[in-house]
């Protein structure tokens, strides 16, 4: 499915006359025909009427249009980066504190053996 979006827009890039890497594009180059829609559709076998072919083709073409006015901007002096936000940690303290007493977590177990817990095996064997 990758290979049909990706040679679709080839197929924009190579029409508006740019290569790759092309910031050129030209906003009146043709988008995604019906058939180019329906073979997508097709690979990833997607069962979709008329109508909702229609309605797909102008999402995806609004899709690539956005795509292509965003390609356009001059990112040269941005600096690459991974969060568009700054990063710091959520999370409170970790203070130790009283816990719950052992006849507490051991009343919520559903099976127990003294003061433990038996769980199911999970790598074989009997839980017996």
């Amino acid at each position: 499915m990758a290979r049909a979006w990706g040679a679709a827009i080839d197929r924009i890039v190579a029409a508006s006359g740019g290569g790759a890497g092309c910031l050129g594009y030209h906003p009146a180059v043709a988008g995604l025909s019906r058939s180019d829609v329906e073979h997508v559709a097709h690979l990833a076998r997607l069962g979709l009427t008329p109508a909702e072919l229609d309605r797909l083709q102008g999402q995806l073409n609004h899709i690539l249009e956005q795509y292509l006015k965003l390609a356009e901007l001059d990112t040269d002096a941005i600096p690459p980066t991974a969060q568009t936000i700054e990063l710091e940690n959520i999370l409170r303290d970790d203070v130790a504190g009283p816990s719950l007493p052992a006849t507490a977590v051991l009343a919520n177990a559903p099976a127990r053996d003294g003061d433990f817990v038996i769980v199911p095996p999970i790598l074989g064997g009997d839980a017996g």
